[in-house]
């Protein structure tokens, strides 16, 4: 929409221009939890998923946050790899956060994901593996819309990300039903031998 077919209201600028961009920074190593006390943590991609990262670890520390929506973009080998907040998180340093200074959040993630080739370029550099600092990542250079685009942009773009979103509910919410029942089967606990199948 706006790379193969730039307009010429549109205007060369960086990411910074649009994104409000947050580096990862780890809490200390004795607030990890797995017990759900605290807030939700992310250290890097190594919980990411087709599109959010998967709740593993929880800290009572927590430094840098990323927020419900935001673009969460492994800064760290491999670089560029992304997913979205589902919630209010704590971010680790394998991490950076993409906030929309202009609440189109949704041309952020795309926009971030068109960005693909030239974050692959961090992983070759680097003496043991690949990495992105702030200052490379907030100077990417993009074209950026007009207002009035972006707000089309996201009219059309922004409840399909909702829809994805509302089906990654319904999954987990059907995940845990799942989990419950083979549970409940497997001890006895429900008894399915009458059922005429």
């Amino acid at each position: 929409m706006f790379i193969d077919n730039m307009s010429s209201d549109c205007i060369k600028g960086t990411l910074s221009d649009i994104a409000d961009i947050t580096m990862g920074q780890s809490p200390s190593g004795s607030s990890y939890n797995e017990d759900k006390n605290g807030t939700i943590f992310f250290q890097g991609r190594a919980e990411f998923s087709f599109r959010f990262p998967t709740v593993r670890l929880y800290t009572t520390e927590p430094k840098q946050m990323a927020y419900t929506n935001d673009t969460l973009i492994s800064v760290r080998a491999p670089v560029g790899d992304l997913n979205v907040a589902h919630t209010d998180c704590c971010i680790g340093r394998g991490l950076a956060a993409a906030h929309s200074k202009t609440n189109h959040q949704s041309f952020i993630l795309y926009t971030i994901s068109s960005l693909k080739k030239q974050l692959e370029v961090f992983n070759g550099e680097g003496t043991v593996f690949g990495s992105i600092n702030k200052k490379s990542l907030i100077e990417m250079p993009i074209i950026i819309p007009p207002n009035k685009k972006l707000d089309e942009f996201e009219a059309i773009v922004s409840p399909i990300d909702s829809s994805i979103r509302n089906n990654y509910d319904e999954n987990c919410h059907l995940i845990k039903i799942r989990d419950s029942l083979l549970k409940k089967l497997v001890s006895g606990e429900l008894d399915v031998s009458n059922l005429d199948i």
